[in-house]
Formats: C-alpha cells, sequence, structure tokens
C-alpha cells in the first residue's frame, strides 16, 4: 500500500469517527433509580432531572434522594460510555492496519 492510499484511508476513518462522535453527542440517554430520572446528551450535558417517587419525600430521605441521583447519573453515563463504545469500537484496530 502506497502512502497515498494510506493517507486517504486514514482521513476517511477519520470523518466516519468525526461523524459518530456528532451523531453521538445528539442524542439522548436517561438515567434512572427508584426515585430519580435523570436525562443527559451523549455529550454529558444534563438535560433535566425529574423525582419520580410517588408520594412525598421527608427531611429522613434526603439522603437517600441523594443516593438515588448519584445511582440515575451512573446509570445514564454507563449507557452513553456503551454507545460509544458500540459506534466507535469498530474504529479501534482500524488505525493498527494503516500503520
Amino acid at each position: 500500500m502506497n502512502m497515498q492510499n494510506l493517507m486517504a484511508q486514514a482521513q476517511k476513518i477519520q470523518r466516519e469517527i468525526t461523524q459518530k462522535k456528532e451523531e453521538l453527542e445528539k442524542m439522548e440517554f436517561t438515567g434512572k433509580s427508584e426515585w430519580v430520572e435523570v436525562v443527559f446528551t451523549g455529550a454529558k450535558v444534563l438535560k433535566s432531572v425529574k423525582i419520580i417517587k410517588e408520594g412525598t419525600i421527608g427531611e429522613d430521605d434526603k439522603e437517600i434522594l441523594e443516593d438515588m441521583f448519584q445511582i440515575a447519573v451512573k446509570d445514564a453515563f454507563v449507557k452513553i460510555t456503551d454507545a460509544m463504545s458500540n459506534k466507535l469500537g469498530q474504529y479501534a484496530g482500524a488505525l493498527d492496519g494503516l500503520m
């Protein structure tokens, strides 16, 4: 493979990766716990927070609510990471073949 073909292939892969990243950044990912639902973009920008627990939340529940918020955020971030791996994982070894 000559150097010109190699560079053209690398640039094509770079454009595809950029396009996939942009698609992911526009997607929304919902994380949930028993009491909380959060929505993030693929760029990890928080779009919304909802308390989904039925009934009232008392002063004693404050610490539990904080924990539930953390669980929901972690859930959303795991989904974002998984989506990135699924969309971009195919490119992980692509550049190895070019070098």
